[in-house]
């Protein structure tokens, strides 16, 4: 086709065969435009306005948005659509390309569905200066490992459609073989028994929670929602749904809605269904629901993998029948990395837990193209190489996974996948890309058994250090300098060179060998042999993973004052010097944080897990030592003659001293302890929590901890 200048358009009737061809047989299309923009949008301005795109979404400009049916959101907030179904994305690649986002939206395709990405040619995507580095720090390097890994993978895909519509608008088309029967969404086995299995949970014993993992489109929030009405019917009075948005659940609302027998629309979103009299399904957002603990039956958490794992662990403890679903395969962390860390939790909780998984789709079929170039693309089915428990030659070396053959950088990212549950494709970017990375790999006879991923950071000119350090400027990456910095007061934590650790993983087959302190030594003596100043890490603090690098070196010298999004964890940072100047900072940056532990914690981090909360106090070097009046204060108090409150500032200096967190972790009062005499809790918060009967109890229970410290440790 031509237009009135002249120049050729696109085929309008071979499209629309296409799309009615993609919708019969189930299937949806990556169709990259390739070339100059504006042609592209051009291109785009004729063709859409004949195909069914609705509902579709644009990530470009406003103002050069191709069909005004399109919904206008930024390249960065596509896992805000998950749950929902799209019959068309149209992505501006040159005004970004996030990882997690472009993979989410791939997700919500619906069958007949087009993915269309604007891009430079093919061969230019490893030096195209993607807008979206800069939001990341990867804004400096001249190549770009992992968008050439990604053209590379498009490129081998016969199923891409490719378009540059300058030089050819009217490329060859595909297509699809015609089944014996034209796709339809429905049901599947795999959905039908899910929704038993729910409602059995449902109706069921307490404390048998359920855990639900499918790919994306496998039908699980449908699911969901048919099997919540249907206890509903069955007796139940409440069923709350939570999940990390309201968008999440819309698809669960919707079909629960269909089952019920009511309209349902997209203004309705998460309206409550009322099933009879009073019985209903609501959704609760997660931070409300755990602060107002509404009476529930059934509790159902949808995309789990996407929430802390402590607050998974508060709504599995505080109702009695809970279902957790998630994504395996997800865009916004890894579910099958959720499965195995939130397996040890379900263990020591729920033993009784059961799991289900769903395999085939329902919104596209099994022979649907798109689904697996997208995990091709981004790794998203990376899995660790086999277990390998006999490997007894150990080899450490650097590797640099933007290097790495296609097998071997699937098999490292499966490990970190496996074992950092949140992992997700912007990580690999990061991996792939970060030209401030170093990264070492450990093989067992042979086998890639662990991997390690740091990155530089520090270095600054001592001015810009004092100005972040002030909080006046603030620098993309560099995040454990410019945190020490900022929090200790400390202007040259900024101007060191550190090595931060952002990753460490070891084959669950082969741990607890040391080998992951094995990847930690290379890091180690590389910043030795680079001249940098200290090997540092940052994590959500849990008492695991300080006991873990404890053991490989760092000390903690940093405590965050918010939960962490990821984790709803506080983030801990821990340090090692490895030159004179980094040795000195780590005793300036512990000496400051134990001067000031016993003042922050109550204030701070009264809630932190007491196991956690000891394990820190006893990492802190002690300020001051006990003296005589100290002695005779504790004395009087393990006898009964002085009371708590006027022994409390005597007993928070007891628990600074060396070893003494120790005995009282090995006592029955560990708990009682910490809560009482470091986080500074009331006795009526200590009753109401259990940890006494009351203050007469309590105060009792604290002078026989206190009498055993001072047979255990004479010489205090």
């Amino acid at each position: 086709m031509v237009d009135r200048s002249g120049k050729e358009t696109p085929d309008l009737s071979r499209w629309l065969k296409l799309q009615s061809d993609l919708r019969a047989a189930g299937h949806r299309r990556l169709v990259i435009l390739e070339g100059d923009r504006d042609a592209s949008v051009k291109w785009l301005c004729s063709l859409l306005p004949v195909l069914s795109i609705t509902p579709g979404i644009w990530t470009g400009p406003v103002d050069d948005q191709p069909a005004s049916s399109l919904t206008p959101v930024k390249p960065v907030e596509g896992r805000r659509w998950l749950g929902q179904e799209l019959a068309c994305v149209v992505w501006d690649g040159w005004q970004g390309n996030p990882p997690d986002s472009f993979a989410a939206l791939s997700g919500t395709l619906s069958a007949g569905g087009l993915f269309f990405w604007l891009m430079p040619p093919l061969a230019q995507w490893g030096r195209f200066e993607d807008p979206d580095y800069g939001r990341t720090g990867l804004d400096g390097a001249v190549e770009h490992p992992f968008a050439a890994r990604l053209a590379s993978v498009a490129a081998a895909d016969s199923d891409v459609i490719r378009v540059n519509p300058a030089v050819n608008p009217q490329p060859e088309l595909p297509q699809p073989a015609s089944p014996p029967e034209a796709f339809q969404v429905g049901a599947t086995e795999d959905q039908s028994a899910l929704v038993e299995v729910v409602v059995r949970t449902g109706l069921g014993r307490r404390r048998r929670p359920l855990v639900v993992t499918a790919d994306r489109g496998r039908g699980k929030s449908a699911a969901l929602g048919m099997a919540a009405v249907r206890l509903l019917q069955e007796g139940r009075q409440r069923v709350v749904v939570t999940a990390p948005e309201p968008a999440a659940v819309k698809t669960l609302f919707h079909h629960a809605r269909m089952i019920a027998g009511q309209v349902s629309g997209p203004e309705m979103g998460t309206d409550d269904v009322v099933v009879g009299d009073q019985a209903r399904l609501q959704y609760w957002a997660p931070d409300r629901l755990l602060a107002e603990k509404p009476e529930a039956e059934v509790v159902m958490v949808d995309e789990a993998a996407a929430m802390p794992a402590e607050l998974l662990k508060r709504v599995l403890l505080g109702w009695p029948r809970v279902v957790f679903s998630t994504t395996v395969h997800g865009y916004e962390g890894s579910g099958r990395g959720f499965a195995i860390r939130f397996r040890s939790v379900l263990d020591t909780e729920t033993p009784h837990w059961r799991a289900v998984s769903l395999k085939a789709p329902i919104r596209w079929s099994r022979s649907d193209p798109l689904e697996p170039l997208i995990r091709r693309m981004f790794l998203l089915d990376a899995e660790g190489p086999p277990a390998h428990e006999d490997g007894s030659r150990v080899v450490v070396e650097s590797w640099n996974p933007a290097t790495a053959g296609d097998q071997e950088l699937r098999e490292a990212f499966g490990l970190l996948v496996d074992a950092h549950y949140r992992t997700s494709p912007g990580d690999l970017r990061q991996w792939m890309d970060d030209p401030a990375a170093v990264s070492w790999c450990l093989t067992c006879d042979g086998v890639l058994s662990g991997v390690l991923w740091a990155t530089m950071e520090g270095g600054l000119a001592p001015e810009l250090a004092e100005q972040v350090m002030l909080g006046k400027r603030r620098m993309r990456g560099h995040l454990l300098p410019q945190s020490l910095a900022t929090h200790s007061g400390f202007s040259e934590a900024a101007s060191q060179c550190l090595l931060r650790v952002v990753r460490v993983a070891v084959s669950a087959g082969v741990r607890r060998r040391g080998l992951g302190q094995r990847l930690l030594a290379a890091a180690l003596d590389y910043a030795r042999s680079q001249g940098m100043d200290g090997v540092g890490t940052s994590f959500g603090g849990n008492s695991a993973l300080v006991t873990f690098w404890q053991r490989c070196g760092l000390v903690p010298v940093r405590l965050g004052l918010k939960r962490e999004a990821s984790s709803g964890e506080y983030p801990l940072q821990m340090l090692s010097g490895v030159s004179g100047r980094g040795r000195a900072l780590v005793h300036r940056l512990r000496s400051r944080l134990a001067e000031h532990w016993l003042t922050l914690v109550p204030l701070n981090w009264p809630d932190l897990a007491p196991g956690l909360t000891l394990q820190l106090t006893d990492s802190l070097p002690a300020e001051s030592s006990l003296n005589d009046d100290d002695r005779r204060d504790l004395n009087s108090f393990a006898k009964g003659y002085r009371g708590f409150d006027l022994t409390l500032p005597v007993l928070r200096k007891l628990s600074m001293q060396a070893g003494v967190p120790d005995l009282v972790a090995a006592s029955s009062q560990s708990s009682l302890w910490t809560r009482a005499v470091i986080q500074g809790w009331s006795w009526s918060r200590l009753q109401s929590a259990g940890e006494c009967l009351g203050r007469e109890s309590g105060e009792s229970a604290l002078r026989a901890v206190v009498g055993d410290i001072l047979q255990n440790r004479p010489g205090l």
